[in-house]
């Protein structure tokens, strides 16, 4: 198939990118390299899937309509992955406009861009963030708009936006909500990627209020959930890829403990937009892809620590 990748010289995208390529997709990123974190990282990565095989790639933003437009009829895909957003709560609150832009203008760009270039299916990656502060686990229903972040209410805002195209066009939409996502080039500002940066370079980390934890889901497996509903689904759903359990912070320090036995932790108050848990049902994954998470948390953060030491110029 033709498959169109946005945000593919990103964290989660990379990783899709190769996956498509080792099972013979036709990929197309495309990718406006924005600076929220260094865009010498995204090259990297970039260089990191042409390892694997060939793919097309294009600089563009996809906030210009008009070459959205052009690109897609260009290029014809059958599927299109909308991965491209600015990412991160924290700076969501000091920057919302921002949000409004690349999350949800770029999405409606990307969905009408579909449409008229006969796209048959479009994967749109929201988070767990919509779920705001509500207790787990989280079906798929409980999303309701009360949201606590600019990222978030422009994550359920760009979902709407995805049912409205869909009733315009007629294309299939599935919406996945992503459960905190770790591994192997991940994100530097997220918790993970950020502590094992310090602690490599022998510097404090700080954990930011008391009582948290996180469904922390390995990137491979976020590909996976992803590359199932491209194969399996052949209807429109919203659904959950987490690994189905939380991780408390406590947790995570111990984890990291055992692999920097000398980690200094700061405390300090909560952060203003950060939920307190967050916690994936994925029934509705496993019924209809057959998705089941395959890395356990210890696995896969003693391969992220890994991955960062023999990696240490890029973080």
């Amino acid at each position: 198939m033709k498959i169109i990748v946005t945000g593919g010289a990103g964290f989660i995208g990379s990783h899709l990118a190769k996956r498509l390529i080792q099972e013979n997709h036709e990929v197309y990123v495309i990718d406006c390299i924005h600076p929220y974190y260094s865009p010498e990282r995204k090259k990297k990565q970039l260089e990191d899937v042409a390892r694997v095989g060939s793919f097309q790639f294009i600089q563009k933003d996809l906030l210009d309509r008009e070459e959205m437009m052009a690109v897609f009829k260009q290029i014809s895909p059958q599927v299109v992955v909308h991965l491209a957003a600015l990412p991160g709560v924290a700076y969501s609150i000091e920057e919302p406009l921002k949000y409004v832009d690349y999350d949800i203008k770029a999405t409606i760009n990307v969905l009408e861009a579909s449409g008229k270039s006969g796209v048959s299916k479009v994967v749109f990656a929201s988070s767990s963030s919509v779920y705001g502060n509500q207790s787990g686990p989280f079906k798929e229903e409980m999303a309701n708009g009360d949201v606590i972040s600019p990222y978030a209410a422009s994550k359920y805002s760009a979902e709407s936006f995805c049912r409205v195209y869909e009733s315009l066009f007629g294309f299939q939409v599935n919406i996945l909500r992503f459960f905190t996502v770790y591994g192997p080039w991940g994100r530097p500002d997220m918790a993970i990627g950020s502590f094992i940066k310090k602690l490599m370079r022998g510097e404090e980390i700080t954990l930011y209020g008391e009582g948290r934890g996180r469904d922390f889901t390995y990137v491979e497996d976020i590909v996976n959930g992803i590359y199932l509903t491209i194969n399996k689904l052949t209807k429109s759903e919203v659904i959950n890829i987490g690994s189905g359990r939380t991780i408390t912070m406590d947790q995570l320090l111990a984890q990291l403990k055992w692999h920097f036995p000398d980690m200094k932790i700061i405390k300090a108050t909560s952060r203003v937009g950060d939920v307190v848990n967050t916690w994936a049902d994925i029934e509705k994954a496993k019924r209809l892809l057959g998705y089941e998470p395959q890395v356990d948390f210890i696995k896969g953060l003693s391969d992220t620590v890994k991955w960062a030491k023999g990696n240490e110029t890029i973080l």
